[in-house]
């Protein structure tokens, strides 16, 4: 199922700024001029003192410091400035807000969720996902939180493909849920980002953590996944005594150690198959006389 998510209105840009450090030496300045203004002066030079200050303090204000592993997104009277990703002391608009976004990589796992698979079968289904922002103004003005987003939307993908494919295939050509771990783990990852690409977050990877059937229906699925297993075997026991048997009488007929009529290799394979497929030993009883007798 293709997931149609809204096209976004915003994508990330770089927020124009300087860098802290050139700008917190000239506040510094800015600061002892204007104490030594104030204090030593009179009238004007007093004035300019403050003023010098007041600068000063307005210009301390867009002192930015960005760690690593965080971006801040700016925000000028309401409307988006960019994004400062460089990590350092940075300088912006004193007049900007500038929210702080983790850029690290996450992990969420989801709950167990109990949902019916293809076949209507109650099965226990949770996944754990690795996840980033990598757009963080999508991330901060396309929802209102992008972490409970992604949380949501991931558990809804798991919902949606665990019912959208059985648990087992019993031997048909459809993928399931059991037998077909690496193809339907990446039909996941693909539909988590999907549903999550216009938040501005990529997924790195997503992979199932938990999968069984529910407790209720365990023990039955269980034998029935026995009783396939032992047909299974049993069928391969059976096509391996048969060429057993072909190659016993294909090399009796070209040694020419005995000649055997139809009722002989009759015998001859009914006798070889209950020893080769028989699941205990068999007790040999040997006769002295004819076949016929």
């Amino acid at each position: 199922m293709d997931v149609e998510m809204p096209r976004p209105q915003v994508a990330e840009r770089v927020a124009r700024g300087l860098s802290g450090w050139p700008v917190l030496g000239a506040v510094l300045v800015a600061v002892i001029a204007g104490v030594v203004l104030v204090t030593t002066g009179a009238g004007v030079l007093a004035g300019v003192g403050i003023g010098l200050i007041v600068v000063a303090g307005l210009a301390t204000i867009g002192l930015t410091a960005v760690a690593p592993g965080q971006a801040r997104v700016v925000q000028l009277l309401g409307r988006y400035a960019g994004t400062i990703r460089t990590d350092g002391l940075r300088w912006v608009n004193p007049l900007t807000t500038r929210r702080r976004i983790s850029t690290r990589i996450r992990n969420h796992e989801t709950d167990i969720a109990k949902v019916n698979d293809a076949d209507g079968n109650p099965i226990e289904m949770a996944a754990v996902v690795v996840w980033q922002v990598q757009d963080t103004a999508k991330a901060v003005f396309e929802v209102d939180d992008f972490v409970e987003f992604v949380a949501i939307q991931t558990e809804t993908a798991v919902r949606h493909i665990a019912g959208s494919y059985p648990y087992d295939a019993h031997g048909g050509e459809q993928y399931s849920l059991r037998e077909n771990a690496d193809e339907i783990t990446g039909k996941l990852s693909d539909e988590i980002t999907a549903r999550v690409e216009s938040a501005g977050v990529r997924v790195i990877e997503s992979r199932i953590t938990r999968l069984s059937y529910a407790p209720e229906i365990a023990q039955a699925m269980l034998r029935r996944q026995q009783a396939g297993a032992i047909v299974a075997a049993r069928q391969r026991i059976v096509d391996g005594a048969v060429g057993m048997v072909e190659t016993a009488l294909g090399r009796l007929a070209e040694s020419d150690v005995v000649e055997l009529d139809e009722e002989r290799k009759a015998t001859m394979v009914s006798n070889l198959l209950v020893v080769l497929c028989g699941d205990r030993d068999v007790q040999p009883v040997v006769n002295t006389g004819s076949l016929y007798q």
